[in-house]
């Protein structure tokens, strides 16, 4: 640590400056080139950005554990007790009924109300000259989505988004969770907790049900489970599904050709949204605690110290992917972490790429030319997450 700390005196990491949000990248470059190992005194932790040695984290459990948290900061009581959070053989045991319940709802199924759910918001937005892309579209066609999934009750659906997205941020001033993110976890822990009590007694056709019902060998999600899931998971579909949508968004507002050729040719938007993860994926950081010694370029890890992973990071590694700065539709980046990877590879991750189609598709097809409008737009404060807090587009 002392080390880095006499060749980094010009270079700090912070994962909590809004500088660090709006553009983490030439920071990023730092870290792959000089500190491949880092100690990040703002975070308290290690952090990883090269390609190799994230992947390597993400396939060696063993050492790289997810039992403490998987979040830059945690919330209280996910850690060891969620997906994201444990590690085999109780994530497999977890995965596998998660998995089985989601594949209980059909994919293709959502494909319908999801394109015309995006051709409703869309519609409204046809005579203006102006609009933010976050607030007008990507966050409700987000948040219709979820709701459908789960059958969630109509009332209170701008108190639950607002919920979700504070859930998703950190305090740039505290460097942790403030008390209204705090709440906000509370308040939708409770709210998952009703609607699991709900579910088991008049069990319906949806995901929440299918969390409760289903069944691998006699063996079934616990109640805190399904909290804990449904808890996670409406944060996730209805804050960072958006934010992959914002982010894709961008790309093509920012990249008049890419978006001219999707417009074109929609065939080429499944291409688009693998490069948009790799190139400016919403999931930057994630963590994981050391649970044997480890040593790496020349360093040491022990256990009990924690590890951020910068995928965000890893994705624009040259020594991965040619000419990393650049977005190219065309490129097909097999191996992006933008959705993680390893045993903790998002499981959701089918469910978000059909998202970001058939937006796609309907966006393009209604706005086929458009460019952000107001260059200086704010960014989600959060040490995991990178996306638009507000994004303002003009047509034309």
């Amino acid at each position: 640590m002392a080390t880095d700390s006499i060749l980094a005196e010009d270079f700090r990491f912070d994962p909590y400056s809004p500088q660090n949000d709006a553009d983490p990248y030439p920071a990023y470059e730092r870290l792959r080139e000089e500190f491949p190992l880092f100690w990040c005194e703002e975070a308290g932790m290690w952090v990883l950005s090269r390609y190799d040695d994230i992947l390597r984290a993400l396939q060696d459990w063993r050492t790289y554990s997810s039992a403490k948290g998987n979040l830059v900061d945690e919330l209280p009581g996910r850690a060891g007790a969620t997906l994201g959070s444990t590690d085999p053989p109780r994530h497999d045991r977890l995965r596998g009924l998660i998995q089985k319940a989601m594949l209980k709802s059909a994919l293709q199924e959502t494909v319908e109300p999801l394109r015309l759910a995006a051709r409703g918001h869309l519609e409204a937005l046809r005579e203006k000259d102006q609009f933010d892309y976050v607030a007008e579209f990507s966050s409700r066609v987000t948040l219709d989505l979820i709701f459908a999934l789960f059958r969630l009750p109509q009332e209170g659906r701008e108190e639950v988004r607002t919920k979700a997205v504070l859930m998703t941020q950190t305090d740039p001033v505290l460097r942790s969770k403030n008390d209204d993110q705090l709440e906000a976890y509370r308040w939708m822990s409770d709210y998952a907790e009703a609607l699991v009590q709900e579910r088991k007694k008049a069990p319906g056709d949806d995901l929440l049900s299918n969390f409760i019902t289903a069944e691998i060998d006699g063996e079934k999600l616990r109640d805190e489970e399904v909290r804990l899931t449904v808890t996670t998971l409406i944060m996730a579909g209805i804050e960072s599904l958006s934010g992959f949508l914002s982010m894709l968004g961008l790309n093509l507002a920012q990249f008049p050709d890419a978006r001219r050729a999707l417009a074109a040719d929609p065939a080429l938007i499944p291409d688009a949204i693998e490069e948009s993860l790799r190139f400016n994926t919403s999931a930057q950081r994630f963590r994981r605690c050391i649970a044997q010694e480890t040593e790496l370029h020349g360093k040491v890890m022990k256990p009990g110290d924690f590890v951020m992973l910068c995928y965000g990071s890893a994705n624009r590694d040259a020594r991965k992917f040619e000419n990393p700065d650049v977005y190219d539709i065309t490129r097909k980046p097999k191996g992006h972490l933008g959705f993680g990877g390893g045993v903790h590879a998002c499981l959701g991750s089918a469910l978000a790429r059909l998202a970001c189609q058939v937006s796609a598709e309907e966006l393009l097809a209604t706005i086929p030319d458009f460019s952000v409008a107001e260059e200086d737009f704010p960014w989600i404060p959060s040490s995991n997450f990178r996306s638009p807090q507000r994004l303002v587009l003009a047509r034309g």
